[in-house]
């Protein structure tokens, strides 16, 4: 009796152990660094706008003057990185009777698509963009968004993605691993805490409940411009205009993220107080993530919502919007 009482215990404190030694992510974002620490031990989802790049040897060229090699054309991956396809990451859905493009799948569907990824359930996630350019942080902002809105919180994004990797003369691989199936379940359903909808947004602009925040760049603010994806140009009366373009560095190889302190200047020297409620926007809910990742995680604002249909959805409804003459 005792011996089975030991083993018992023993089991018990084994269980105990393993709870403990679980692996979480210090924070959304993590460095190269703590990934190469981790990497074994992590679930690595690699998001870029160039699939074919995965397989591909990454490309350099050689300073004249320093003799420093500096990466020109991505290429390669994380050893143990699946790529994800990013035009399976988001779907066509029926609202008010109108097909609205580009939303997040319903919760079973997203739960399949992380299974094919390979996403176990208790695994830590760390999202991989290409890092080149700013714009491309969007990528894994947009993957993290959808596993927040059903419930992940074990789940990160690399600062500087793949580019910064290499940039750090960590090795990248150009063959693919086969990806096992994954048995990840969301564990929550919080689209009313993430997402916005258009009644929302109209909310938003009667009684002032939200700030609202156009994450396009200044030509499509304006309506100088306008997206194939919308139906009238200009911004939704109201909104700020945040170009998430400006939410990472510019210079050099690679696009990293900057410092809280300098996220509050932007949006508070942009007329957004980034501690009050907020909903972002954009063409289809794809840049707006950027804004929305940098004011929810990073700057801990819990009343960031996406406007998921953004004006896509927005001018389809033939809804009206604020733009600059252009008679000639």
């Amino acid at each position: 009796m005792k011996t089975r009482i030991r083993i018992m215990a023993g089991a018990a404190l084994l269980g105990l152990a393993q709870w403990a030694l679980a692996l979480t992510v210090p924070g959304p974002v993590v460095d190269g660094e703590w990934l190469a620490r981790h990497r074994a031990d992590v679930h690595i989802l690699d998001v870029r706008p160039n699939p074919k790049s995965f397989t591909v040897a990454p490309e350099f060229e050689t300073d004249k003057k320093t003799g420093k090699k500096f990466l020109v054309e991505l290429g390669g991956h994380i050893d143990g990185a699946v790529l994800v396809d990013n035009k399976k990451v988001r779907v066509d859905r029926e609202i008010n009777g109108l097909k609205v493009k580009s939303m997040i799948p319903e919760r079973a569907d997203f739960e399949k698509l992380a299974r094919s990824w390979g996403v176990q359930a208790g695994r830590p996630i760390v999202i991989v963009s290409a890092g080149m350019e700013p714009l491309d942080f969007n990528d894994a902002a947009r993957l993290y968004w959808q596993f927040k809105v059903y419930g992940e919180d074990n789940i990160a994004v690399l600062n500087g993605g793949t580019a910064g990797w290499i940039a750090e003369g960590r090795e990248v691989v150009t063959t693919v691993s086969k990806t096992a199936e994954g048995n990840w379940a969301s564990p929550a359903d919080r689209t009313a805490q993430y997402m916005a909808t258009a009644e929302d947004v109209l909310k938003a602009q009667s009684d002032k409940s939200a700030q609202l925040v156009d994450a396009r760049d200044s030509a499509y603010y304006l309506g100088l411009a306008r997206s194939s994806s919308t139906t009238a140009n200009g911004h939704v009366a109201g909104a700020k205009n945040v170009y998430t373009g400006l939410l990472s560095t510019q210079g050099g190889e690679v696009a990293r993220l900057w410092a809280p302190q300098t996220y509050r200047d932007i949006f508070t020297l942009s007329g957004v107080d980034p501690q009050q409620p907020v909903i972002t926007y954009c063409n289809t809910g794809h840049q707006a993530s950027g804004n929305w990742f940098v004011l929810s995680e990073v700057l801990g604002n819990k009343n960031a919502r996406l406007y998921d249909g953004s004006l896509h959805q927005w001018t389809l409804e033939k809804r009206p919007t604020v733009t600059v003459s252009l008679g000639k």
